[in-house]
């Protein structure tokens, strides 16, 4: 831990595409909690209703239902929604936060499990005061849950909808014809690295012809080894023209 607080951090994926995240503050995390609360909270008001019908039966069994339908719902809701909506709950996607990899890569589930058990542990002795804490002075506002599995929360501000201008005229998408690697790319892909490679495409001739070589190598070799397609289909192809096709798979639905 360290003393000045980041803003930003730029993560450097094993295939060498570097992007920025920038950090949650306090406040935003703050808020996504006091929503999942919300959530869990409202959901078991429905629950406790049923339980309660236990009593009739016996009321050390209705005890122990519900004790282990609320560490349920409390966990698996916030460890579901985090690994099959790429690192966001219902209260991240309002404040636009999501949990990633602090290396770059994918998030794994054992992530997702490990900083969310570790919940308790934040959560301690009051009001996430452990946690908040950590955050505080950890320079890239990680509680221990976050430093136990290597993960940032970050912000993603409100993005303009790309301009698919910048795929027309290329009707043919030799990707396409693959199914496999479509589905790797689109479930492999995180959404700042397909909006990197939108934004590469949108002001491709804003860059020095050296700078856009490299850029766009180093995006290609990214989504190569992320689809894992076939040689055959990307023959012939320059990084900048398979980087369209990654794109045009990644962002436009056809038919």
């Amino acid at each position: 831990m360290n003393g000045e607080r980041l803003h930003q951090v730029r993560v450097r994926t094993p295939e060498g595409v570097s992007f920025a995240f920038r950090i949650a503050s306090p406040v935003l995390r703050a808020g996504a909690t006091a929503i999942d609360i919300g959530v869990v909270f409202a959901v078991w008001s429905a629950l406790a209703v049923l339980v309660s019908l236990l009593k009739l039966v016996s009321a050390d069994i209705a005890g122990l239902v519900a004790t282990v339908l609320y560490f349920l719902l409390s966990q698996g809701y916030i460890i579901a929604a985090e690994w099959m909506w790429r690192g966001q709950s219902i209260g991240k996607r309002v404040m636009r936060l999501r949990v990633v990899d602090a290396r770059g890569l994918r998030l794994t589930f054992a992530q997702v499990v490990l900083r969310n058990l570790l919940r308790f542990i934040d959560a301690l002795p009051v009001m996430y005061l452990v946690g908040g804490v950590a955050a505080l002075l950890n320079a890239r506002g990680q509680r221990l849950g976050d430093l136990a599995a290597d993960t940032l929360v970050v912000w993603e501000p409100a993005e303009p909808v790309p301009d698919f201008a910048v795929l027309q005229g290329e009707k043919y998408n030799s990707l396409r014809t693959y199914g496999p690697a479509v589905a790797r790319l689109r479930h492999a892909v995180s959404p700042a690295i397909a909006r990197a490679a939108w934004n590469a495409l949108s002001r491709r001739e804003e860059f020095e012809p050296a700078a856009r070589v490299h850029l766009f190598a180093e995006l290609a070799g990214h989504f190569r080894h992320v689809a894992a397609a076939p040689a055959e289909l990307t023959e012939g192809l320059s990084d900048e023209q398979f980087v369209r096709n990654v794109v045009d798979v990644l962002h436009v639905s056809r038919v």
